[in-house]
C-alpha cells in the first residue's frame, strides 16, 4: 500500500465509514490535534525522568489512538469497528494523578511553565490536550461526539499538569511561582 493516495489533492479527506469532508472541518481538527499531543507525549515518553512512567505514556498513547479513531469516524456509522474508552481510562489517569500528587508539596500558588527543557515539554503537552479539548467541544456543539472523549482529554491535561511538577521535583528544577503584580 502507498503512503500517497492522492484522494486528498483537493483538499478533502475521508473520515471512517467512507464521507468525505473538508480538511478544515471541525472533525479532523480534532483528531489531528488529538495526533499532535500524541507526538508531544512520545517526546515525553523519551525523556530520561520519565523511564519509569513509560508504561503510563504508552498506556497514554494507545489512548489517544483510540480517542483519534473515534473522532475520525462518521457520526452515527455503527458499522465501522473501532476501541472504544472505558471509564477505567478515566480511573487510571486519576489514580496516576493521585499516586503523584501524594509525593508533592501542595500548590501554594499558579506556577509558570518550565525550569527544564523536559518539564517545559510536558507543559506544551498539557496545552495542546487543552485545545484538543477545546475542539473536541466546539465539534460537540454540532455532531454528536462520546462524552468519555471530552473528559478524558479533560482528566489528561490534569495528568500532564500535575506529571510537570512531579517532573519539575525529580529532576530538582525551580518551580516559579507566578505572582502578580499589584
Amino acid at each position: 500500500m502507498k503512503v500517497y493516495t492522492k484522494t486528498g489533492d483537493k483538499g478533502t479527506t475521508s473520515l471512517f465509514g467512507g464521507l468525505r469532508v473538508s480538511k478544515a472541518h471541525d472533525r479532523i481538527n480534532s483528531y489531528g490535534t488529538v495526533d499532535e499531543l500524541n507526538s508531544h507525549i512520545g517526546l515525553l515518553r523519551d525523556q530520561e525522568v520519565n523511564k519509569d512512567r513509560h508504561h503510563v505514556l504508552v498506556e497514554i498513547q494507545d489512548r489517544l489512538f483510540t480517542v483519534g479513531s473515534t473522532l475520525a469516524t462518521e457520526p452515527g456509522n455503527t458499522k465501522v469497528k473501532i476501541p472504544k474508552l472505558a471509564e477505567s481510562d478515566l480511573t487510571f489517569l486519576e489514580e496516576e494523578i493521585d499516586k503523584m500528587d501524594a509525593e508533592l508539596e501542595p500548590m501554594k500558588s499558579f506556577v509558570l511553565p518550565g525550569g527544564h527543557q523536559s518539564v517545559s515539554f510536558c507543559h506544551i503537552a498539557r496545552c495542546v490536550c487543552r485545545r484538543a479539548e477545546r475542539l473536541v467541544i466546539l465539534l460537540q456543539e454540532t455532531e454528536e461526539v462520546d462524552q468519555l472523549v471530552v473528559q478524558y482529554l479533560n482528566r489528561l491535561s490534569d495528568y500532564l499538569f500535575v506529571l510537570s511538577r512531579k517532573m519539575t521535583a525529580e529532576l530538582k528544577a525551580p518551580e516559579t511561582p507566578w505572582v502578580p503584580r499589584k
